[in-house]
C-alpha cells in the first residue's frame, strides 16, 4: 500500500498530532483546492488533506451500526515493551503539549485502554486513541504465541 489518506479540519493541528506520534512530513503539496502532505512513521505513510468546510465525521468507534473504513492500525511490537506504559507516556506528552500550546494540541483522547486480545494463535495488547478529528487509531503489540 502506498498510503492511507486522512481528511482533516485543521492540517496544522493534525501534523502536530502525528508528529507527536513519531511521523515526519516528507512532502507538502496542494491537491488543487486544499493543503496536503505525506507523512511517514510507524512503518507506514499517511496523507493529510485539509478540508476547507469540514463537517463532523461519523463516530466510527462508538456507533455499532457504522459501516465503512473503521481505523488505521499500527504495530508497535518491535518498538515498545508494553502498551500501558507507552500510552501513559503518550498521554503525559499530549497533556504537557496542550498546557504549553492549547491552540495546537489537546489532551489525548483514549478510546480503549490497553487490553489483551486473542487473535488466531497470538496474544496481542490492543489500545485505541482518537486523532484530532476523532479518527480511531489502533495500536497493537504481539505479547506471545500459543503453542
Amino acid at each position: 500500500m502506498h498510503h492511507a489518506s486522512i481528511r482533516t479540519a485543521n492540517i496544522h493541528r493534525a501534523i502536530a498530532f502525528y508528529e507527536t506520534l513519531g511521523f515526519i512530513v516528507t512532502e507538502r503539496f496542494t491537491t488543487g483546492y486544499t493543503l496536503a502532505c505525506w507523512m511517514e512513521g510507524l512503518g507506514g505513510r499517511i496523507e493529510l488533506m485539509q478540508i476547507p468546510e469540514p463537517k463532523p465525521a461519523p463516530d466510527a468507534f462508538d456507533d455499532e451500526h457504522y459501516v465503512g473504513y473503521y481505523h488505521l492500525s499500527f504495530d508497535l511490537s518491535d518498538t515498545v515493551t508494553d502498551l500501558p506504559t507507552w500510552l501513559n507516556d503518550l498521554q503525559k506528552t499530549f497533556t504537557e503539549a496542550a498546557q504549553q500550546n492549547s491552540h495546537q494540541f489537546s489532551p489525548l483522547k483514549v478510546l480503549l485502554e490497553p487490553r489483551q486480545q486473542m487473535i488466531g494463535d497470538r496474544v496481542y495488547e490492543v489500545a485505541f486513541i482518537a486523532d484530532t478529528d476523532g479518527l480511531p487509531l489502533e495500536f497493537i503489540r504481539v505479547c506471545g504465541k500459543l503453542s
